[in-house]
């Protein structure tokens, strides 16, 4: 992995594993160019599937025996949301990122801006609806199958997170997690990335999928050579602008490069959470409410 060295995610373990011999496609969903459902884009990766919805006015979240953890994500200062699960009920405004408990629940949002709703793929109705749903028929290469992870501290309940906190120094990170998702929720930045500060990095095992909701990114992805040729392929530098979804395959090296004049906002997702980045010290903000496997 090439990570500056002022960068912490440079002390994060390398991985010694073989390389596999296929590697899935990476995904990449514009949700402009995607027909919104009861005004709801969805798009999904092995694990998970995510809406993409902008509201000015009130629109209303129902999820009816919910298998598990989901996530909200308030993006923009202007929203507003109260959450209803059992007899509990949260009220939230402004960045936030909202964990609701399986079973029934409601969450009504209101104001003006962009939602993002987080389900895992055992909400068989929501994933049906995702613009690539077709690329999952099959599972894909490399991806083992999903395991949630610990129950909260003191049980399942609803959960509020601010996502206007102060970021980690080096890199600028702000990671929650749950028992299904883990979000890198990374402050805005005006203008394009320096090309001299790149960080190509890859995961053996997970998918990373790349939210941008504002500006433009290129996606570089490289895949890895087998000792089969007939599976090599070209390397990729894909142009998308928000909202976009970008879905990076395992074990290939990627790196996002913001280059949009104005201001670029690109929100990391995995599911479920990342071992390497929950067992630093200090990186997982709520991780005293969601404690790491064993």
């Amino acid at each position: 992995m090439a990570y500056d060295p002022t960068d912490l995610r440079s002390t994060l373990p390398t991985s010694a594993a073989a390389t596999p011999d296929l590697v899935s496609d990476s995904e990449h969903i514009e949700f402009r160019n995607v027909a919104p459902v009861d005004g709801v884009s969805y798009a999904r990766g092995q694990n998970f599937v995510i809406g993409y919805s902008e509201v000015d006015g009130s629109t209303l979240i129902e999820r009816k025996n919910q298998p598990d953890e989901y996530v909200v994500l308030l993006t923009d200062d202007a929203l507003e949301a109260t959450v209803r699960a059992g007899d509990e009920e949260v009220s939230a405004s402004g960045k936030t990122m909202l964990v609701v408990p399986p079973g029934d629940s409601t969450v009504t949002v209101t104001g003006r801006g962009r939602v993002v709703r987080l389900l895992t793929t055992r909400s068989a109705d929501v994933a049906a609806l995702a613009a690539n749903a077709e690329s999952y028929v099959e599972p894909h290469e490399n991806i083992p199958p999903f395991q949630p992870w610990p129950e909260p501290v003191g049980g399942y309940r609803i959960r509020s997170y601010d996502l206007t906190v102060p970021a980690l120094d080096n890199p600028k990170f702000r990671l929650y997690r749950c028992t299904t998702f883990m979000v890198n929720f990374i402050d805005p930045k005006e203008g394009p990335r320096d090309p001299a500060k790149l960080s190509p990095h890859k995961h053996d095992d997970f998918e990373q999928c790349s939210l941008v909701l504002a500006g433009e990114y290129v996606h570089h992805i490289r895949w890895p050579w087998t000792t089969n040729k007939a599976n090599w392929r070209e390397d990729e530098h894909r142009t998308v602008n928000a909202p976009a979804v970008t879905v990076i395959p395992p074990p290939s090296v990627h790196t996002s490069e913001a280059v949009g004049a104005g201001t670029n906002h690109l929100v990391d997702i995995f599911s479920p959470p990342r071992f390497d980045f929950s067992a630093k010290e200090g990186w997982v903000f709520n991780a005293d409410d969601y404690p790491a496997p064993r």
